[in-house]
Parts: structure tokens; sequence; C-alpha cells
């Protein structure tokens, strides 16, 4: 490993915040990659400046394929979703795991090209190829595996929404928190397991990446894995509009990309509607207590529209 290699300061505050677990992972972590070097015949490079929970990093195998080491900081992903999803996917939808080491939460990936986000498509081109991405990675659970559900998404999401608005100082309207709130009870409510599938839980623009040679086009990175209707993945393309409120009608450009959405996947609007609010307020409560006020403020204008507008 280099030795002028250096980690994003998001990685180190990351870890940091997990107390001694945390502390002791960055004190190790140099020797660590050494050791996973020399382990899996790779040389490592510069860390991903993208990295928030995990160090991640371009490598090179000794027979010259590129690849991307992943290190999960510990307690970040105590089940291992994301190693089982790509486990699970084989390359279909994902980025190919290649190599593993279940017990320090370490994964070898395919390396794949740019993100969505940086090839200058048009919105509804990027909604598009995120569908249809999504259209190839959904599988059903995987023989003798459990993963966290989507009534059991829906009860963390409506705590994080419960807990977190007081304490926030009320930065969305109470109609909109009682909104999500029955909407959550709702979507909890119709968890259905002959319904569901292993789902991403994070598939915006950033985590779909240039493959060619795919299906697709594209594959995903960075899953968070979880067995619910396919309405809560498309909830998270829903909630992503930048940090400035977007240029026209709130309402309607929610209920268009809501309908397209359902067109390109067959899903219905109601659950992906109900879920895009669970997800504005909860991701707008979670964006402003690590202080991005300015996309938080995004998704409570967006939330507070869409609650009032409801399907």
């Amino acid at each position: 490993m280099d030795p002028s290699l250096e980690l994003p300061d998001k990685v180190r505050r990351k870890a940091a915040s997990l107390g001694d677990l945390g502390r002791a992972w960055l004190a190790n972590l140099p020797r660590y990659i050494a050791e996973v070097e020399h382990r899996w015949a790779i040389k490592v490079g510069q860390p991903a400046r993208r990295g928030t929970e995990a160090f991640v990093a371009e490598a090179r195998t000794m027979d010259g394929q590129d690849v991307v080491l992943k290190i999960v900081i510990p307690g970040i992903d105590p089940t291992r979703q994301e190693l089982r999803t790509l486990r699970a996917a084989m390359g279909r939808g994902y980025a190919k795991l290649i190599r593993a080491d279940d017990t320090e939460n370490t994964m070898l990936l395919e390396r794949l090209g740019a993100q969505l986000h940086e090839l200058g498509l048009p919105a509804d081109r990027q909604i598009e190829m995120i569908c249809a991405t999504l259209q190839e990675a959904w599988m059903p659970l995987p023989k003798g595996q459990t993963f966290t559900t989507g009534a059991e998404r829906a009860t963390e999401l409506a705590e994080i929404i419960g807990s977190s608005w007081n304490a926030l100082g009320k930065p969305c309207s109470e109609r909109t928190i009682d909104v999500a709130l029955t909407y959550a009870e709702r979507r909890r409510r119709a968890f259905d397991p002959a319904q569901s599938v292993l789902v991403h839980g994070d598939a915006h623009q950033w985590n779909t990446l240039s493959a060619p040679g795919s299906t697709t086009g594209f594959k995903f990175i960075d899953p968070d894995g979880a067995f619910a209707e396919r309405a809560f993945d498309l909830a998270i393309p829903m909630r992503e509009w930048g940090n400035v409120m977007p240029n026209g009608d709130p309402l309607h450009l929610g209920r268009d990309r809501c309908r397209l959405l359902a067109e390109f996947t067959g899903v219905e609007e109601q659950p992906i509607w109900e879920w895009s609010v669970i997800q504005c307020v909860s991701n707008g409560l979670l964006l402003n207590q690590i202080g991005f006020a300015e996309p938080a403020a995004v998704e409570f204008a967006m939330a507070d529209v869409w609650a009032a507008g409801s399907l």
C-alpha cells in the first residue's frame, strides 16, 4: 500500500463517530490494506473521494484486471446485506463480486465506468435507465437468507420521522409529518412476501454506473439490500431533485415522475407516491441533521406539496 494514501474526511469522521471500534479500524486500516494486497495479489491505488461509510479505492490485480476494493467500516452493515446482495446477483444488475472476506466485510468488485449523473442525459432518460437496471437487478429472496423487510423499513423510517421532526425545529409542516407517518403505517401493513423482491434500497443516479456490455448498459453499486415491494426502490429516484428547487410546479413534476416510474416498471403509482413522501421527509431530516441544509430544504418543500396533493 502507498503510505501517502489519504482517507476521505467523511470516512474518517464516520469511523470516529462510532467510538473505540471506529478509531481502532482507522488505526489498523493501513496494515489491513497491505494484508489484503498480499493475500489477494492486488495493488491498491488512491481512495475514491466518494466514500462515506467505507474505504473505497481502485486497484489492479497482478494479471492486469482493473477492480475496486471496498472495506466497510465495522458496525455499518453488521448483517452484510450489501455483500450478500452482490453475491446473490452474480453480476446481474450489480457490479460483479470477485472476492470477499465476510468477517471483515471486505469486497473486491468489478470496476465500472462513469456515474449516470455525469453523462449529461435528460432527467427522463436517467429515470428510464434506473428503471431498466432495477428490473434487471430485482430478484427473489435468496434461499435460506433473511433481509430487512419492507415492513421493517417502514417502521424504521417512521421512527426517524417521529423522533427527529421536533428536535430539528419542525423543518416541514405538521400535516406532512402526519401524512408521512400514515403512509409508513400503510406500507408496513401492505408488506407481502409474495409480492416482494430483493431491492437495492438506494438506486439513484450516483449509484448507477456505466457498464458497457451489460444488458442495460448500466449496473448498480452500494446496495443497502432489503426484501420489499418494488415501489420501495422507485421512491429513491422520485426524491432526487438536487440542491435547488426544480423549475415548475412541484406537484405536477412529482406526479409526472411518478407516472413515468410506473410506466417504465409496471408498478402501481400509489405505493410509489406513498414511499416517496416517506423518503423525502426521512431523507430531508437526515440531511438536515448532518448539516446539508440546501438539499434538505428541497426534500421538505417537495414533501410539503406532495403530502398536500396526495394521490
